[in-house]
């Protein structure tokens, strides 16, 4: 990111099999595998989205879990919604564009005008970042100078998550440990992208604490980047 980007702290939280794993397959919703949740993490979930002024998910999450994305079970405002959205492709019909909280959809310049004026309709905010894709330093500036965002809570998939480190925009993750293995060589995991080429291209994290949180084991890294 340039020197003079400013960006909110951004925190990706997940759950995760044993082996890394955040759903049984390749297209399968992550809502499966947090069914096994203990309900004290759900309220941690919940508990955390309520404590961040932004909650960021890829549009693909969308299409596959149709997430709200909305603070419950516990006292707090739901966050403002960002989905990242190239081509304006989202379900119209998603939860996110029930207008049950503030929804920002973020496009590319490529982005169809009658798919933007379709999602505008349902009172989301349709905001332009980037010529082909979405600009994700720049998308991290805007929220942070437009929208007063100063913590961003990412709930991605792996390609979200695979790009929000590439461009070293993540300082911190949290983790929510299931009790599972679902193998699988193609199972979506946490982070996704290209394979690396060699221990360099690594990110390096430190372990900053761990928890039972019910059942279920916590822990929270801090991500270390090199110069």
């Amino acid at each position: 990111m340039p020197d003079h980007y400013h960006k909110p702290h951004v925190l990706i939280m997940s759950e995760i099999t044993v082996d890394g794993k955040l759903t049984l397959k390749k297209g399968a919703s992550s809502k499966i595998l947090m069914k096994y949740m203990d309900p004290e993490t759900d309220l941690l979930l919940h508990k955390t989205r309520a404590e961040y002024d932004a909650i960021m998910v890829g549009s693909n999450t969308i299409k596959i879990d149709n997430s709200f994305l909305t603070v419950r079970h516990v006292e707090g405002i739901s966050p403002l919604r960002v989905i990242p959205n190239s081509h304006a492709d989202i379900p119209l019909d998603s939860n996110v564009l029930k207008g049950d909280a503030p929804t920002l959809i973020v496009v590319s310049e490529k982005a169809p005008k009658e798919r933007v004026e379709a999602i505008k309709k349902t009172g989301a905010e349709v905001i332009v970042v980037g010529e082909n894709h979405i600009d994700l330093p720049l998308l991290l500036n805007v929220l942070f100078e437009d929208y007063g965002v100063s913590k961003l809570m990412v709930e991605g998939g792996p390609t979200l998550n695979h790009f929000m480190f590439q461009y070293h925009l993540v300082d911190e993750i949290r983790l929510i440990h299931l009790p599972l293995i679902v193998g699988g060589a193609d199972t979506p995991s946490l982070v996704g992208g290209m394979h690396i080429e060699s221990e360099d291209d690594m990110f390096r994290l430190s372990l900053k604490s761990h928890y039972l949180c019910g059942s279920n084991l916590v822990t929270e890294y801090d991500v270390i980047y090199g110069d």
